[in-house]
């Protein structure tokens, strides 16, 4: 009897180790990262993947007078983008989450036109927000234009329609001057625009926004 139990015992015991082996086997080391002032944990591996790709970016726009504007653009993008795929079940950025995001902003050497790909990229979902660039007060009509596909002034007419009918255009205005966020970001720009938010595209409207504060102040 006492033989049984201590062969079970040994097979308990070899049980626990072989367990202990396949965890210690299968876990990966994690890095800790900051990108567009978020931290994230990201595998090994799928932080060299990361680091590869930044290091590409970096090489290409390297000769951009906007090129820190452009890069600091595309981290807050990654950042947003690995934000989505977190979970409370899920606090680690793996290598699939890597390549589903570039995808997603393309590959440098679609930018640089040695690719020959020819898949678009997806197109952002249409959000509204508050456009800081065409505002006359808080940028609600310039918002709304980008949204529908309309000019501003038509929305401009409208509320100030509203507000001579009765003043309701008035608290409609400081309402949605409340609720609708800013587009602060250029994701979020071109997101107001419906835009792919693809490195391309955040490179063209850095460098539109550079060329045109440099105009303005006659440089």
């Amino acid at each position: 009897m006492h033989g049984i139990n201590f062969y079970l015992y040994l097979c308990f015991v070899k049980l626990i180790c072989i367990n202990r082996y396949l965890i210690i086997k299968t876990m990966k080391v994690t890095v800790n990262i900051n990108l567009g002032g978020y931290a994230f944990n990201v595998d090994e591996d799928a932080y060299e993947r990361l680091r590869q790709y930044m290091k590409t970016l970096e090489k290409e726009f390297s000769g951009e007078s906007s090129s820190a504007e452009i890069m600091t653009d595309i981290e807050g993008r990654i950042a947003e983008l690995f934000k989505m795929r977190l979970n409370s079940y899920k606090q680690v950025i793996t290598m699939k989450d890597v390549e589903e995001v570039m995808v997603i902003l393309g590959s440098p050497e679609v930018i640089s036109g040695s690719s020959t790909s020819e898949e678009r990229p997806p197109r952002s979902q249409r959000r509204i927000y508050r456009d800081p660039d065409r505002r006359i007060i808080g940028g609600i009509c310039a918002g709304l234009g980008a949204y529908f596909n309309w000019d501003p002034i038509i929305w401009r007419v409208l509320f100030a329609a509203l507000v001579l009918a009765g003043g309701f255009g008035l608290a409609l205005y400081l309402i949605l001057w409340i609720v609708l966020p800013e587009a602060k970001t250029t994701a979020q720009k071109l997101e107001m625009r419906g835009d792919p938010v693809t490195i391309e595209n955040i490179k063209d409207t850095v460098k539109e926004e550079f060329e045109t504060v440099k105009k303005k102040m006659n440089l």
